[in-house]
């Protein structure tokens, strides 16, 4: 289980998902059944034609991310001082909440702990420490909504084959943030800020358009034409830094290999489909497997699976449905 989560981890910062080395005996005589049965096969074929595909999780958190992105624009719109900022930094009913990774930049910028910073943090910390820390992404980050609504156009392409999809090292992501990093210490500057699509898209909802909104049309465009959501999948630090966080976050999805046809849906859907490589056949190390840190708990998998094997679940309690 430790080798596991530590390759978990990797993944994360960019290595390629492999074979494992040791499968449990409980998993082996799964997947020993599995083989070539053709009980098995016919069991695929008929759950594949008969699935039923549902939006449920995917309508919730799209009501979640809009509402908390609305809040912001309400509060600052009729000034009732409910939820006051951006999503880089807020003040909630008094309390201050700052991104995590805009509170490094700022630190490293500075060249020193600031206090103020780091208490700011801390409530935000805790929440995603507690919900998984790229939960974020897909229930909070407005480009995350934007991307996932023009991806629909970008396949629409690839299926005519007006466009390609054009995959790029999962690396370069670790190689941002660092980049970053760097640039914020060696100029002054939170140089990540200012082209943030998140920072951008979240100042301009409450305080209005921007130039900056050309630099995230521009990105947009590239993944409708190039690269399915290059931004979140190879660039955005902010990703990384709360997928650190969520690595002992008690909230998961939760894979039971037992009922899986490997029909290989789920991963259609993932915006981060190495997180799902254990549910490719002969992947499962045990008969049950958490997905890794990276995953941003969207529940697109989790609507899509057509036999519940893919569900969310909360570390030492009951299952939530």
């Amino acid at each position: 289980m430790k080798r596991r989560f530590f390759e978990q981890i990797m993944v994360m910062f960019g290595r390629e998902p492999k074979k494992p080395a040791a499968i449990a005996p409980a998993a082996q005589k799964i997947h020993f059944y599995k083989r070539g049965n053709r009980d098995f096969i016919a069991e695929k074929l008929h759950a594949r034609a008969h699935a039923e595909h549902k939006n449920t999780w995917r309508n919730r958190r799209w009501a979640v991310l809009i509402l908390v992105n609305l809040l912001f624009v309400v509060s600052f719109h009729f000034d009732i001082q409910l939820l006051e900022g951006a999503l880089t930094a807020s003040r909630f009913a008094g309390f201050h909440l700052i991104d995590l990774n805009s509170a490094l930049q700022v630190m490293l910028a500075h060249k020193h702990i600031i206090i103020n910073l780091v208490i700011g943090t801390g409530t935000v910390f805790v929440i995603w420490l507690l919900l998984g820390g790229r939960t974020f992404c897909s229930w909070v980050c407005p480009y995350h909504l934007l991307a996932e609504w023009t991806e629909s156009l970008h396949l629409y392409l690839v299926k005519k084959k007006l466009v390609t999809d054009q995959p790029m090292d999962r690396r370069m992501r670790t190689i941002s943030w660092f980049l970053f990093a760097l640039l914020a210490i060696g100029t002054g500057y939170t140089v990540f800020e200012a082209i943030s699509p998140t920072g951008i898209l979240s100042r301009a909802l409450i305080y209005g358009a921007g130039v900056a909104l050309l630099w995230v049309l521009a990105l947009l465009v590239f993944e409708v034409f190039f690269s399915r959501r290059a931004w979140c999948r190879y660039a955005c630090p902010i990703g990384l830094t709360y997928g650190v966080v969520g690595i002992l976050s008690p909230v998961r999805i939760l894979y039971t290999l037992d009922g899986c046809f490997h029909e290989g849906d789920c991963r259609k859907v993932c915006l981060v489909p190495h997180v799902l490589d254990t549910v490719i056949k002969g992947r499962a190390v045990n008969t049950e497997v958490p997905i890794g840190p990276d995953c941003t708990r969207c529940g697109l998998c989790v609507d899509t699976c057509p036999t519940g094997s893919l569900k969310f679940d909360v570390k030492g309690l009951s299952r939530l449905l």
